[in-house]
């Protein structure tokens, strides 16, 4: 399953989503949560047929995709590892 995603995944597109779904969460109110995955899929597979130089194909629209949802999950990971407490040592007391 990680083979699949990681042949279609582009990493410049996950890049440039996920920095840009920070600024739309975080500085566009406006907008809610719930349509930063949709946005993200759109501008992803703009990006990837911009950078494919403007041809489109199914391999470059699955790639789009992919990379712009991935770009949610990546931050959400960034987001659960960050928040994460250290673990509590045994401290004799």
């Amino acid at each position: 399953m990680v083979e699949i995603i990681s042949k279609y995944v582009v990493v410049i597109v996950l890049a440039i989503c996920l920095c840009l779904g920070y600024v739309i969460k975080h500085s566009i109110s406006i907008i809610p949560n719930k349509y930063i995955p949709l946005i993200m899929a759109v501008v992803g597979t703009i990006l990837n047929i911009w950078i494919s130089g403007w041809t489109f194909t199914p391999a470059i629209l699955l790639g789009g995709l992919a990379s712009g949802l991935a770009s949610t999950g990546t931050y959400e990971m960034i987001k659960n590892i960050s928040e994460k407490e250290p673990p509590e040592e045994n401290v004799a007391q």
